[in-house]
């Protein structure tokens, strides 16, 4: 979801990549209400961190609900660490899952947007979620 609203905001002017300690594959729910929030993200695919320049970024956000499930990140590389409730293992209805899922979707959305809002790295500035 970060990648998908890091595309669409940062308007192409940072390069985004995303990944994280294993590749699961894109979540069907996630991508249903990313897709509700007018934001396609079918085309993109799981990554894990050796997948990426990842010593090139000149931010990586963490956004895992625990920083101590965080993936590992190289100390000279810029990192910022917003802790958000991973819907994943998200228990109920079919509407009370993709509730959990929506309550993700916008504070990523939130996240993204003050991040690129406030970033003052270059227009080919390269960032990772």
């Amino acid at each position: 979801m970060a990648e998908g609203f890091a595309r669409l905001l940062g308007h192409g002017k940072i390069e985004v990549w995303s990944a994280g300690v294993i590749a699961a594959g894109v979540n069907e729910k996630a991508e249903a209400v990313m897709r509700e929030a007018g934001v396609d993200i079918s085309g993109q695919w799981s990554k894990t961190l050796d997948e990426i320049p990842l010593g090139q970024m000149d931010l990586v956000v963490t956004l895992c609900g625990n920083v101590r499930y965080c993936p590992g990140v190289p100390a000279e590389v810029r990192k910022l660490h917003v802790p958000v409730k991973d819907p994943v293992g998200a228990a109920g209805s079919p509407e009370e899952v993709l509730n959990e899922f929506r309550g993700a979707r916008d504070e990523i959305k939130g996240v993204v947007a003050r991040i690129l809002d406030g970033f003052t790295g270059p227009l080919s500035a390269r960032t990772a979620f």
